[in-house]
């Protein structure tokens, strides 16, 4: 695996940071791996001298970095998305260690673009952010201490990431891999399942039984190709038009 293509297809979001300082962090950690794709969303402070002193040689990740305003935006048109997160969550898929992640993740830079998550210093990623990632992510660390600054967890991920590119746990063939559903795809194949159960009367928005986080959760485990969802699509709009 080409070590450079690979690292280009991967993008590092943060979600919601608070302190510019810890951008400058996560962009020299990234740099220093070989990682360039920075992804922020809402940042409270950016661009900003604090992020630029603390990049420290890592300037032109700053200056490349794509800011917006939603994850789904920062998600779009990529084939995986992975959510670093500490806490279990309900309804949550099973989470991976950064090694084991990473060495999950590597692989689909053959099949387009891949996104890791990072949520806010202070509140971390919401159930909704996570909901849109089809892997949760965890950092194994001692559970006498288990505070990471931003920096540190991005520095870690990109370690893993790096390695994972430069010893594969498996070689590549070359085969022919079925194309794997974008995000976006797989985010409008579930509002298309959502307005089918809904006016099939299966599904109830005032009293949702937390059908949809339950079909997300299926769905991210299936990890969805792009014909798949088509099929899946297809079925659906069948059965509405006959409802008409």
């Amino acid at each position: 695996m080409n070590c450079a293509f690979a690292l280009d297809r991967i993008r590092i979001v943060l979600s919601r940071p608070s302190h510019p300082g810890n951008i400058g962090a996560a962009a020299r950690a990234m740099k220093t791996m070989g990682l360039t794709r920075l992804w922020l969303v809402s940042p409270a402070a950016f661009p900003d001298p604090v992020a630029d002193a603390r990049a420290s040689g890592a300037g032109d990740v700053l200056a490349s970095a794509r800011v917006v305003s939603t994850l789904e935006e920062a998600l779009a048109g990529t084939v995986l998305a992975a959510a670093v997160t500490a806490r279990r969550r309900e309804l949550s898929l099973p989470r991976l260690n950064a090694r084991a992640a990473a060495a999950e993740l590597v692989p689909w830079t053959e099949r387009g673009e891949i996104a890791l998550v990072f949520g806010n210093e202070t509140s971390g990623l919401t159930n909704e952010e996570v909901g849109l990632c089809a892997m949760p992510v965890t950092i194994p660390t001692s559970p006498d201490f288990s505070s990471l600054n931003l920096g540190a967890a991005v520095q870690l991920l990109s370690y893993e990431l790096r390695m994972a590119v430069l010893e594969p746990a498996a070689v590549y063939t070359g085969d022919p891999q079925p194309q794997p559903a974008t995000h976006d795809e797989v985010e409008g194949f579930l509002a298309h399942l959502e307005r089918a159960v809904t006016e099939s009367g299966f599904h109830e928005p005032h009293n949702p039984r937390r059908l949809m986080p339950r079909f997300r959760r299926l769905f991210g485990r299936v990890r969805l190709e792009k014909e798949e969802v088509g099929i899946l699509r297809g079925m659906l709009s069948s059965f509405q038009r006959k409802a008409e």
